[in-house]
């Protein structure tokens, strides 16, 4: 059984999922990892599928060194921004695991939140 970076407080209210030695770059995975942290559960993956369609943007703000200026960024207070595809796409299939991890406990998928989100 693999090991989590946090337990949570009650283990029948939540669900888990965990990837390891993805082919992602850290960076991305980070920065879009924050963007969906504390986001409903529905709300994240249709975020996600925006941004992979380009019609809402990843913030980058702490790596963002070279990070081009994007109009879409102001909607998070911040000027840099990127489309990180690969990043949202195993961000997206891990977000499914969890749904469907949940489910098989008898959670309600409709009231999932996203509590911790780690990379």
């Amino acid at each position: 059984m693999g090991r989590y970076a946090i337990e949570p407080d009650n283990a029948t209210k939540s669900a888990k999922a965990r990837g390891t030695n993805l082919r992602v770059h850290f960076k991305n995975t980070r920065e879009t990892a924050q963007a969906i942290k504390k986001m409903p559960l529905h709300r994240a993956k249709k975020y996600l599928k925006n941004v992979i369609a380009k019609k809402e943007i990843i913030p980058f703000r702490r790596f963002m060194g070279g990070v081009g200026r994007h109009a879409q960024a102001n909607v998070h207070g911040t000027a840099q921004g990127r489309w990180p595809l690969k990043s949202a796409e195993f961000l997206l299939h891990m977000l499914k695991n969890a749904e469907s991890n949940a489910e098989y406990k008898g959670l309600d998928s409709d009231h999932l939140v996203i509590d911790h989100i780690q990379v």
